[in-house]
């Protein structure tokens, strides 16, 4: 069994005003009912659950309130007295929910979401998700209709517009060496929720001289990534920094605004003894420090482009594996 590293603090761990940074985390998993769920976040947890809605529950912490759902709005909306409801359905009543609750606790994710936690105490979700593990919880490899997932939602250092854009070149350099080291599970690999950029988009993104004001930066991404569905979406963000322009380009209500990026890469493997919380945020740290070291983002990031040209070397050699011994040489990894 891989032995449970903890987890890294990035070089960068205060926001600009001082604070301590924050990361919101979700949990995508299966193989406990929603009750037995929601009573053993409880007890993990040490708090009390109040039900906000169907299939959807907060339990209050210290830490702030952690969301336990569903993660499918037509199952948690769904009222039987509804009349666009077959008479059938609505007849049946809390026989037809019974059936309908099977199935969806079979085939759609419970949901697991923290507050924004700050970065010190990310070391409890390790210990949540070992806890849910011994309680029987599922991950991605349990089944080939499992594409759950692991999302981290960091809290950004500022949102200055070269700050951003650091953050975005380091992803983009990265990308590859990030994809290999996590071994999405095959479910994943056939969901849209995990595409990298647009290769068009990344291009414009390394170029050497790359620097957009905000609203620029936006449309530059936007035009060519106009969807939710990335492994580094950028939508929430831009909804907190200029909605009005994301709008003229996405309008989808499950957009959430908040100064954060949304990581939607690792898999929940969470069944897996050799799977850890850790493994994946050590990971997205290594973004961190390139990001925040000029100097190496722009080596790396002439080595990208440097990729993208044709040459022997590069028909025979992957960025992945290019990127993969630059971060060992550095002393990233």
């Amino acid at each position: 069994m891989n032995r449970t590293l903890p987890c890294r603090m990035p070089d960068v761990h205060y926001t600009a005003e001082g604070e301590e940074r924050r990361v919101g985390v979700e949990i995508e998993l299966s193989g406990l009912g929603y009750e037995q769920l929601v009573r053993l976040a409880e007890e993990l947890l040490g708090g009390t659950a109040v039900l906000e809605s169907r299939y959807v529950s907060a339990i209050d912490t210290p830490s702030g309130a952690f969301v336990i759902e569903l993660d499918s709005d037509p199952v948690k909306d769904l009222n039987l007295e509804d009349e666009r409801l077959p008479r059938s359905v609505r007849e049946l009543g809390g026989q037809a929910m019974d059936v309908i609750d099977a199935a969806a606790e079979r085939i759609v994710p419970l949901e697991i979401i923290t507050p924004p936690l700050p970065l010190s105490e990310l070391d409890h979700i390790e210990t949540l998700v070992d806890k849910l593990r011994q309680a029987g919880a599922l991950g991605s490899r349990e089944a080939i209709y499992f594409a759950f997932g692991l999302q981290l939602n960091p809290e950004l250092p500022d949102l200055r517009t070269t700050t951003l854009v650091r953050y975005f070149q380091a992803f983009a350099a990265l990308y590859d060496w990030l994809k290999s080291r996590h071994q999405l599970d095959i479910s994943r690999k056939f969901t849209s929720y995990i595409e990298p950029w647009s290769t068009r988009y990344t291009d414009l993104l390394m170029a050497d001289n790359y620097a957009p004001d905000q609203r620029q930066m936006m449309i530059d991404y936007l035009s060519s990534n106009p969807t939710r569905n990335r492994a580094l979406d950028l939508l929430p963000l831009f909804a907190w920094l200029d909605k009005p322009l994301l709008d003229q380009y996405v309008n989808d209500p499950r957009i959430k605004s908040r100064p954060t990026l949304h990581y939607r890469l690792p898999d929940c493997d969470i069944d897996n003894p050799d799977w850890h919380f850790s493994s994946a945020w050590n990971d997205w740290v290594v973004v961190e420090q390139l990001a925040n070291h000029a100097e190496d983002l722009a080596e790396l990031r002439a080595l990208y482009r440097e990729s993208r040209k044709i040459s022997l070397r590069n028909l025979t050699r992957s960025w992945q594996e290019t990127s993969a011994q630059w971060l060992q040489h550095k002393g990233y990894v």
